[in-house]
């Protein structure tokens, strides 16, 4: 079965006829077939999305706010079909999958609850006989571009929010997992979400760069929003800034746990274990670097070795922790990282080896700015362990990197904590909690190369609609000439 566009309410392939197959990275069987989309399908779904702008906006919060919640409960009842899909086409595990459909639908009830939450405002005039006013309007079509790696989390968070504010949306769903992002748009329209509201496009990687520079020059589309690499999103924010479309990018991450010397260390290797190893660490806001105070160092480590050398990895249909890296690529990548350390002077306490595209959870202590992983974000489950020996050198550390999205700090002085948190440069920070954090209600996003603009809650109103001054005057009133 060959998955389809979804183009003004109707299934449809791709006006060529064209397809592409994405196979399971651990298989390497056929987990999907889908319409390869071109020039014309991108053509038609922008008319449709643009035609049926008018009326969708004009929809009352009521009614969208009902569509949404019928929506997220129909995503709840799919999850086996979402759980099959995720593992065929990315590799994940199942609980990784389940955890996907309840936060994505977590996500379209809570942009339901943002339909009568858009607000404005009187502001005062100093003009006699005028009431003024600010007021927020959907903008228009909206541009989703969502990745693979939480593949239902990211891109139902794409859409659900510019619906919710009246906009229309054409999701260009991950060339990786085009069945598990179709999906999610099934679940509006058995909702009764009308057509054209929401679109999608499927395409052949090889036909990307030009799919997503026609969908962005359109004069259509007003906003566009990306979530994925730092590299393909500096790509989106230069094809959006020359068209003047206001982008939201949700990019890469290094995200650093901070350890201090009073820090609970159970708790510490309980959030490092797990900021660290879900989803094989392919996570934009996975533990990236876990740096540590040298006087506890020691027994941190041994600690946080043993539980990392007892995750099982392997066939992410069996009972495992890790289950296949997004590609084969991917997972000699993370030998190549582990390599460079090791030869420029790194320790390996834990896993180290790879089967195909599964790599066990891996630690390397003592690393230095010299080595690859100091740096590079690894987007798989090899981790630095970086060592130092007082509170600035961490915050130091903690900032020594282009991205700033999430952060953690540990220790048991709430207040010294609280005060570390401020001078570290990231989008979001955890106290005493893991890196790894979403809820469906808070502002998400970061700052540096990890982009800017905010997904959730009442902080994404303002990405999805525009803000006009209008004002009710006087028509009798005065001229100078």
């Amino acid at each position: 079965m060959t998955i389809s566009l979804l183009i003004n309410g109707a299934d449809r392939p791709a006006a060529s006829g064209r397809t592409y197959d994405r196979l399971d990275p651990y298989t390497e069987k056929l987990a999907s077939r889908a319409s390869a989309a071109g020039p014309e399908d991108v053509a038609a779904a922008i008319e449709a999305a643009s035609a049926a702008f008018p009326a969708w906006s004009a929809t009352g919060p009521g009614q969208r706010r009902a569509i949404l919640m019928k929506a997220a409960d129909i995503m709840d009842a799919k999850v086996g079909e979402f759980t099959r899909l995720m593992i065929e086409e990315t590799g994940a595990t199942a609980p990784w999958a389940g955890f996907n459909v309840m936060l994505a639908a977590n996500i379209l009830r809570e942009a339901a609850a943002m339909t009568t939450q858009i607000g404005g405002e009187i502001i005062p005039s100093d003009k006699p006989g005028t009431l003024a006013m600010g007021v927020r309007q959907a903008a228009g079509v909206c541009l989703a571009i969502a990745p693979w790696n939480a593949p239902v989390i990211l891109a139902t968070r794409a859409v659900a929010m510019p619906i919710a504010c009246g906009n229309t949306v054409i999701l260009k769903a991950s060339e990786q997992c085009p069945g598990t992002q179709r999906l999610i748009a099934t679940a509006l329209t058995e909702a009764g979400l009308p057509a054209g509201v929401i679109n999608v496009i499927t395409n052949a990687p090889e036909d990307a760069p030009g799919i997503v520079e026609a969908l962005i020059a359109h004069p259509a589309v007003r906003r566009v929003n990306f979530t994925g690499s730092t590299k393909v999103g500096k790509i989106i924010a230069e094809l959006s800034g020359r068209h003047l479309k206001p982008a939201l990018l949700e990019l890469g991450g290094k995200a650093p746990l901070v350890v201090l010397e009073d820090a609970d260390i159970d708790g510490a290797v309980n959030a490092a274990i797990f900021g660290a190893f879900m989803n094989q660490g392919q996570i934009c806001m996975s533990t990236e670097r876990i740096i540590v105070h040298q006087a506890i160092a020691d027994e941190f480590v041994t600690r946080l070795a043993a539980r990392a050398s007892a995750l099982p990895a392997g066939d992410p249909r069996g009972h495992v922790v890790l289950g296949s890296l997004i590609s084969l690529e991917a997972a000699r990548k993370m030998e190549e990282l582990i390599a460079d350390a090791q030869a420029k002077g790194a320790k390996l306490v834990a896993g180290g080896k790879r089967t195909g595209t599964v790599v066990e959870a891996t630690l390397l202590d003592h690393v230095t700015p010299q080595m690859r992983v100091y740096a590079e974000e690894s987007f798989g489950p090899v981790k630095p362990i970086i060592r130092v020996a007082n509170e600035d050198e961490a915050v130091r550390i903690a900032n020594d990197t282009e991205y700033g999205l999430s952060a953690a700090v540990f220790s048991r002085d709430v207040q010294r904590a609280l005060a570390v948190a401020g001078r570290i440069q990231s989008g979001i920070c955890h106290i005493n909690g893991p890196t790894l954090n979403d809820e469906a209600q808070m502002p998400f996003g970061g700052v540096k190369g990890s982009g800017y603009g905010r997904f959730g809650g009442k902080a994404a109103i303002a990405e999805f609609t525009d803000l006009r001054w209008i004002t009710i005057e006087d028509a009798a009133q005065h001229y100078p000439f």
